[in-house]
């Protein structure tokens, strides 16, 4: 691993006062390369923290440019860059936050076609993408290259996070669980409708995807215990937070 700079050891002495993360967990945050699918609502502060933290490289995926409407929840972009790309505005954003960040744009949307090129290299996938067909292909391109995933969603007032490491044995020798053991099938199309039809508080974006990158900086340094076959809900109305645990499915355990 490249040793840290003064600079780097000065702007991250927060980090580096932590036990659980020291110098070693730094060096490990700047050896990482993450890719992030969305630079929208979700992606916007899994963006900037992990920019802020010292993730060396950071890729981000998405075919969207900045509109005004996405003002009130991607706090990553600013009136100024109303009409750039989405990628552009947010590489520029992580320019000024942090220069010792590398940033890799794919302007064009995670899908199945995709994904062998937009994976090849990293080491971990975020996906704070808005629809279904994105979401499961990330995950299954994710299972399949064998990188662990966090993956979050959003709607009006609700959210949720989750990890996900499907190739990998929990303590009790069964493999961990897949995205397709917590959600099997897309819902049919028209069921959950966007948020551009029935709206988001805008500051609950930062809620989950703050969760979100703290969940990859856990996976990083290997701190703490990530949401690994737990679903974590969050009812912004309510101010309350539960789990929900789930398991692979024993039909899909046995087939592999």
């Amino acid at each position: 691993m490249d040793p840290l700079t003064p600079d780097e050891i000065a702007r991250y002495q927060r980090h580096i006062l932590l036990p659980e993360v020291g110098g070693a967990g730094q060096q490990k945050l700047k050896a990482a390369r993450v890719l992030v699918i969305g630079a929208g609502g979700l992606g916007a502060p899994v963006l900037q923290y992990l920019a802020a933290a010292g993730v060396g490289t950071i890729g981000i995926a998405d075919d969207d440019r900045v509109s005004l409407s996405n003002l009130q929840r991607q706090v990553i972009h600013d009136t100024g860059a109303i009409g750039e790309l989405k990628t552009q505005s947010a590489a520029d954003a992580i320019a000024r936050l942090n220069p010792h960040v590398r940033v890799i744009r794919f302007e064009e949307r995670f899908s199945t076609e995709t994904a062998a090129q937009h994976l090849a290299g990293f080491h971990l996938v975020v996906d704070g993408s808005d629809n279904f067909d994105t979401r499961y292909a990330a995950a299954d391109a994710a299972e399949l290259a064998r990188l662990p995933l966090v993956t979050g969603a959003v709607g009006r007032f609700d959210g949720s996070v989750t990890t996900l490491k499907p190739y990998e044995a929990g303590t009790d020798g069964a493999l961990n669980p897949g995205y397709r053991d917590l959600f099997p099938t897309p819902p049919p199309e028209g069921l959950i409708p966007a948020c551009a039809e029935t709206g988001i508080i805008g500051a609950l974006t930062g809620v989950i995807g703050t969760l979100m990158a703290m969940e990859a900086i856990k996976l990083i340094t290997g701190t703490g215990e990530p949401l690994i076959g737990r679903l974590l809900l969050y009812d912004g109305l309510a101010a309350r937070f539960d789990t929900i645990r789930y398991r692979r499915k024993r039909a899909r355990a046995a087939a592999e």
